[in-house]
């Protein structure tokens, strides 16, 4: 047993919390329940998470880099002035989370779901959210830079005010009338991608 889940087991058997200021280093943890639980300062380095369960879990002020939650449960999670950082998240489910003040940058989000969530002041830089769920999202002073939403889905998303001109957005879904995109500014060259959703044949 690691320290890790020695602590955990510890938390949950005494119903305390965890001591602000964890810090985990190459940690690799797989199957714990770590649902409700609140991290504050947290510092997470290489760690590898295998079917963990962090539903509801919060974090506050946490640095997590080169992380891997991949297949992991989280949703309705909170995440407040956080950075991620190179963390690897594919399969794993984000559905009614909460980001705020948090940055991601050289993320990888493929097939996650993040239906119902919300972000706020939100900074997303150089990631991958192909193929991703983003579905029904309250969007509040986000940043997207470089991000790659190739076959992601945004139906009832509005991205107005959100600045996707270096982003990559081929195949993105959206509603008939594309007006998930109204008021969001897009490069000229992404016209022609808006154009084939909307069934018009753009002449060369």
């Amino acid at each position: 047993m690691s320290d890790f889940t020695e602590l955990l087991a510890r938390t949950r058997e005494e119903e305390s919390r965890l001591p602000a200021g964890l810090t985990l280093t190459q940690e690799t943890a797989e199957g714990l329940d770590l649902s409700d639980l609140e991290f504050h300062d947290a510092a997470l380095r290489k760690c590898r998470f295998i079917r963990c369960d962090f539903s509801g879990a919060a974090f506050f002020g946490c640095r997590l880099e080169n992380c891997d939650f991949s297949g992991c449960r989280l949703p309705g999670s909170f995440w407040r002035d956080c950075r991620l950082s190179g963390c690897k998240a594919d399969g794993a489910d984000f559905r009614r989370s909460r980001l705020k003040d948090t940055v991601l940058e050289q993320c990888l989000f493929r097939s996650v779901p993040f239906t119902g969530g919300r972000w706020d002041r939100l900074a997303v830089k150089e990631c991958n959210f192909t193929e991703a769920i983003l579905s029904e999202l309250r969007l509040s002073k986000v940043t997207l830079e470089q991000t790659d939403l190739t076959r992601a889905e945004l139906f009832r998303t509005a991205l107005a005010g959100v600045d996707l001109t270096t982003c990559t957005l081929e195949g993105i879904v959206l509603s008939e009338t594309c007006a998930e995109l109204k008021g969001a500014a897009i490069h000229a060259s992404q016209a022609a991608v808006v154009a084939r959703i909307l069934g018009i044949t753009v002449a060369p």
